[in-house]
């Protein structure tokens, strides 16, 4: 299976990784760590121990030519250069799958590519970027992944075997709307905390940050589940979300809040993407993360007062001119 990487971040080039690992025939896109991996391959540290790869490396993906899968790792802030990136890539049976966070990722595919290409894939993994070419698996890693609007076809289980040959687990789903709810269920808060934080708790309740003020530390999601004004907002913002995700007709339960809790003790003091994004001065995936399902929650009647707070929090945090305090960050 010829399969190229669009999108060699954390994510990207873990799975990629992965793939070449097992034997596919992987093709990394790669800008500012094209030198670095065309030299030393991709390194990826686990807690069992290391392992190094070569895919194959372009720096444009006519190059690459048209392949069996595009696997699609792009921050959804890039997403306006889907065409320039991932049409030279395309052939008629070219399936597209995308591992990006949020919402509207697959319809904007979509609607360049036809609805028939497109796939979704859902991360449930903790993963940095630590250097160039140099990946840090922390905990988890199962993907689960759908069609785009209808259910599983047999090309999905074949991908998925594929991933799931390259010691990944990976699971199918008929319902890949649902399947992202249920992950916004995590990413909502802890992402969105985690950078909202820095302005304060009574900024995020009012959505009003003092710019007077010097920012604090990102907060890591050990630190708000150890704080309970913190944790209750985690929980909150959580039930805004299932509320809305069972709005739309979706079957995501209750109970899928303090699941997701009960995992994330486990993970330590892991610091979500957005934190990163913040502390590196990168543009953040709000529209996907956290406006797109604000919309839709209150297209479908539910009132998200949290969510709406923490978004307009963001979106001042995302204006530039502040920056967090790194010195007193106990997770980088």
């Amino acid at each position: 299976m010829k399969i190229a990487v669009v999108g060699c971040g954390a994510v990207g080039s873990y799975y990629g990784a992965r793939l070449s690992l097992s034997g596919e025939d992987v093709h990394f896109l790669l800008r500012s760590d094209y030198e670095v991996v065309k030299r030393n391959g991709v390194q990826v540290v686990t807690t069992d121990g290391e392992f190094t790869v070569r895919p194959k490396c372009a720096r444009a993906p006519a190059e690459i030519g048209i392949v069996n899968v595009v696997v699609i790792a792009l921050k959804s802030t890039a997403n306006s250069r889907f065409q320039e990136l991932v049409s030279p890539l395309v052939g008629p049976s070219t399936s597209i799958l995308t591992l990006q966070n949020g919402l509207g990722n697959e319809a904007q595919l979509a609607a360049l590519f036809g609805k028939e290409k497109v796939l979704g894939g859902l991360c449930f993994v903790c993963l940095n970027r630590t250097a160039p070419g140099v990946i840090q698996h922390i905990a988890h890693g199962t993907i689960v992944m759908g069609e785009y609007g209808r259910p599983a076809l047999p090309r999905t289980h074949a991908i998925a075997q594929a991933i799931q040959k390259s010691g990944v687990p990976c699971k199918v789903t008929d319902n890949l709307e649902q399947a992202h709810w249920e992950k916004l269920v995590w990413n909502i808060p802890f992402n969105g905390l985690g950078v909202a934080g820095t302005a304060g708790y009574e900024a995020v309740i009012s959505g009003n940050v003092d710019r007077s003020k010097k920012l604090g530390p990102c907060l890591a999601t050990d630190i708000l589940l150890a704080d309970a004004r913190w944790e209750q907002l985690v929980r909150d913002l959580m039930m805004e979300t299932i509320a809305a995700a069972q709005a739309l007709g979706l079957a995501v339960k209750d109970s899928a809040a303090q699941k997701q809790i009960d995992r994330t003790r486990e993970m330590g003091a892991y610091r979500a993407s957005t934190l990163i994004d913040f502390e590196r001065g990168q543009e953040l995936e709000l529209d996907a993360l956290f406006f797109e399902p604000l919309r839709q929650a209150q297209k479908a009647g539910v009132k998200a007062p949290r969510l709406e707070a923490m978004c307009r929090t963001l979106e001042q945090l995302n204006q530039g001119g502040l920056s967090p305090d790194t010195s007193r960050n106990r997770c980088l």
